[in-house]
C-alpha cells in the first residue's frame, strides 16, 4: 500500500511552467492520495487575455475564482474514505495574487471582496509548497510544453507573477510554506529528485516560509 503524505492537505504552487501538475501527479501516483487539478483550459477568457490583457482580466480572474472554488468545495464537501490525504496543483489564494497583478484598482477591490467571503468555505492547506525556477527555465518549460495559448507570455510577465508570488509568502503566518529551489532540477525524468522532494514532504515545518534549495 502506497506511503500517505504526512500532511493531510498539500498544495503545490509555483509560476507557469514551474512543474506543479507534473509534481502533484507523481505525488498522487507515490502516495496514494487524492489528486484536484486546477481545469484551466476550460477557461473561455484565457486565449484572449492572452492576447489582450487590460481587456480580458476582470473575467478570466473571475472564471478561475469561481472554478476553483466550486472544484475545492465539492472535492472537500465528499471526502474519499479510502483516500483521505490530498494534493492539489494550486492554492486558492494564487485568485487573489493573479487578480491583484492583473487588475485595475477599482477591479481588485471588488474582487477582493468576493474572494474574501468565497474563501472561508473549505479548509486551507496544512502544506503550502512553492516551486521556484528562473525565469529563463521557465521559458524553455513552457516552450517545451507547446501549449498554443501560452506561446506569447512574455518573460517580464513572469516576472511580475514571481514576485507576487514572493510578496505574499513573505507574509504567510498561519500555513507553512516550504519553498524549494528547483532550478532546473527535473523532477519528472529522474526519480531520485522526485524521492528527494517527497522526502521533504514528510518533514515538518513551522508556520511562516522556509527555503531549501534541492
Amino acid at each position: 500500500m502506497p506511503n500517505q503524505t504526512s500532511y493531510p492537505f498539500i498544495a503545490v504552487e509555483g509560476n507557469i511552467g514551474a512543474g506543479k501538475t507534473t509534481l502533484c501527479h507523481l505525488l498522487a501516483a507515490h502516495t496514494g492520495c487524492a489528486l484536484v487539478l486546477e481545469q484551466f483550459t476550460d477557461n473561455p477568457f484565457l486565449p484572449p487575455f492572452y492576447e489582450q490583457p487590460e481587456r480580458y482580466a476582470f473575467p478570466v480572474e473571475l472564471f478561475f475564482m469561481t472554478e476553483r472554488h466550486k472544484q475545492l468545495l465539492e472535492h472537500f464537501a465528499s471526502p474519499d474514505l479510502f483516500r483521505p490525504n490530498t494534493v492539489s496543483d494550486y492554492f486558492f489564494v494564487k485568485t487573489l495574487l493573479f487578480a491583484k497583478n492583473n487588475l485595475s484598482e477599482e477591479e481588485f477591490r471588488l474582487f477582493q471582496r468576493l474572494f474574501s467571503v468565497l474563501n472561508a468555505t473549505f479548509p486551507k492547506p496544512d502544506l503550502l509548497v512553492y516551486l521556484h525556477r528562473p525565469v529563463e527555465v521557465l521559458i524553455r518549460q513552457i516552450q517545451k510544453r507547446g501549449r498554443d495559448i501560452e506561446r506569447n507570455i512574455a518573460p517580464s510577465y513572469l516576472e511580475e507573477i514571481q514576485q507576487a508570488y514572493f510578496e505574499y509568502l513573505k507574509t504567510e503566518e498561519e500555513t507553512p510554506v516550504l519553498l524549494l529551489e528547483l532550478g532546473d532540477a527535473d523532477f519528472q525524468s529522474d526519480n531520485d529528485v522526485f524521492l528527494k522532494i517527497h522526502d521533504l514532504l514528510q518533514k515538518e515545518y513551522p508556520h511562516g516560509m522556509t527555503m531549501l534549495r534541492l
